[in-house]
């Protein structure tokens, strides 16, 4: 197939397919967190066996991502999708009719297995199928359903929650995976490169145990602590497993997930700056439902409705960023969007008892239209770079890097606050108790407020050391790609 008709006439039907398969896979990954107490009721479990609702679909999805670069490098986008989308969709029915809760623990594991693929997959196809001047524009759509979906979630499942039973999250979910999954069938192409390669089960193992240790260790930071053994245990497990599987790597002339692409400077710095966003950026994921429920005690559908108006901005965002891209390229809009993230995170550290709803609205919200100018321009800088053989790495590594970085990223957050609030909370009863402070709030919320705040300022710190990067973004220069492209 010549990669020349492929430019001249993209393929935008079957990215649409894929964009469809994303967006469902994506939504059902925030949907369920605000059900877990509903769950936790209805099939009488403990609040540290629900987290296995989301826990399993998390590890899943960080076994499966790394793997993403030889199963598109071997096998056909026409067959990755459909195999990806029917497991999906048959983990979403699964989980809808669930009798017990390992059942249902078995549906989010055949979702996991499904949508781990999607996203990869997604952004190879759309850099195979797009020339370089061109990708900012449909890396800015790929960025609607990237950001927008999680972000929504939260919301759509407090008001369903509200009213309907936990199970209608997976009904709504069903509909799009049937749909996308028999259009795909009639419809989709092949467009992808494809090579006799061989999957290495060493790197499978190490690449399992290494990225399926660190995030579940770090996922666990918040239930047990960093004295329990299997925290700690799985992080030391997960980070020598990951340490021996990049040495392995590097020795294997078809490595399953390939490091020597961080020889590309533009790469590597993207690679970077989009670890030091995470961390940033799931701060205010985090911190702000936590302050906005927790310390003002608002309900979780308003909480849900605050956050709303900056998934939308990011979603109007995403398509005109890409545009800008491709015009001033990823420098000017990174220093900008992270400026602006920079001074908004700060002004989150210093939240009181009497902000107003509509305050925290709307820094929200221009705190995430600064996102939307940093994320994909970064990555797609990065990704421009790379050769086309080496598109399924890259988009590997930059999924992978995400999921480890926002799992680290979180622990490292809500260790600070935890902390924080500690010696927050004592210092406070010993004024009280003194008589220094009279106060009509609680001494348990002002403690974790406090926590809150500062949280904030080590993410103002994070934000910091991005922008700082974002100075040294240059345009890549464009790699010779392959003329034409295998057919399968």
């Amino acid at each position: 197939m010549d990669i020349k008709k492929i430019h001249e006439n993209p393929p935008y039907g079957m990215i649409a397919i894929l964009f469809i398969g994303a967006f469902a896979a994506l939504l059902n990954n925030t949907l369920l967190n605000i059900a877990l107490p509903t769950i936790m009721t209805e099939f009488s479990v403990s609040p540290s066996k629900v987290q296995w609702v989301t826990t399993s679909y998390m590890l899943v999805n960080g076994i499966l991502i790394p793997a993403s670069a030889f199963f598109i490098q071997r096998f056909t986008n026409r067959s990755i999708f459909l195999w990806a989308m029917g497991l999906f969709t048959l983990g979403t029915l699964v989980s809808m009719i669930a009798p017990s809760f390992l059942v249902l623990i078995v549906g989010r594991m055949l979702q996991a297995s499904g949508s781990g693929l999607m996203m990869p997959l997604l952004m190879n196809v759309i850099l195979i199928a797009f020339p370089v001047e061109r990708r900012g524009t449909a890396m800015g759509i790929f960025g609607l359903v990237m950001f927008v979906a999680p972000a929504i979630g939260p919301t759509l499942s407090g008001w369903i929650i509200e009213h309907y039973s936990w199970r209608t999250l997976f009904a709504i979910i069903l509909p799009f995976g049937i749909s996308a999954f028999v259009y795909a069938a009639f419809r989709l192409k092949n467009i992808t490169p494809n090579r006799e390669i061989k999957l290495d089960i060493i790197s499978i193992i190490l690449s399992s145990v290494g990225f399926g240790g660190l995030l579940y260790g770090f996922s666990s930071v918040a239930d047990s602590g960093w004295k329990s053994f299997h925290v700690y245990g799985t992080i030391i497990i997960g980070s020598i497993s990951l340490i021996i599987f990049v040495i392995h790597q590097m020795k294997l002339k078809e490595p399953m997930l390939d490091f020597r692409i961080y020889k590309y400077p533009m790469f590597a710095l993207s690679s970077v700056i989009s670890v030091t966003i995470s961390a940033s950026m799931f701060s205010g994921m985090l911190l702000t439902p936590l302050y906005i429920q927790t310390v003002r005690e608002i309900s979780p559908f308003h909480s849900g409705i605050l956050m709303l108006p900056g998934a939308i901005l990011m979603g109007i965002m995403s398509p005109i960023t890409g545009r800008l891209f491709d015009k001033f390229g990823a420098r000017t809009l990174a220093i900008t969007g992270l400026t602006i993230l920079t001074v908004c995170t700060y002004m989150l550290s210093d939240l009181t008892m009497e902000d107003s709803y509509f305050y925290l609205m709307a820094l929200y919200t221009i705190r995430m239209f600064g996102m939307s100018l940093v994320m994909m321009p970064v990555m797609t800088n990065g990704l421009n770079e790379l050769p086309m053989r080496a598109n399924p790495h890259g988009t590997a590594m930059n999924n992978t890097l995400q999921q480890v970085s926002g799992a680290i990223g979180s622990a490292i957050i809500l260790t600070i606050m935890t902390v924080r609030s500690n010696n927050a909370g004592i210092e406070l009863s010993q004024e009280v108790a003194s008589g220094e402070l009279i106060t009509k709030y609680s001494i348990e919320h002002l403690a974790l407020l406090e926590g809150i705040n500062f949280s904030f300022l080590i993410s103002t710190i994070f934000a910091v050391v991005a922008l700082i990067l974002a100075l040294f973004i240059k345009r890549p220069v464009v790699p010779s790609q392959e003329v034409t492209l295998e057919k399968a």
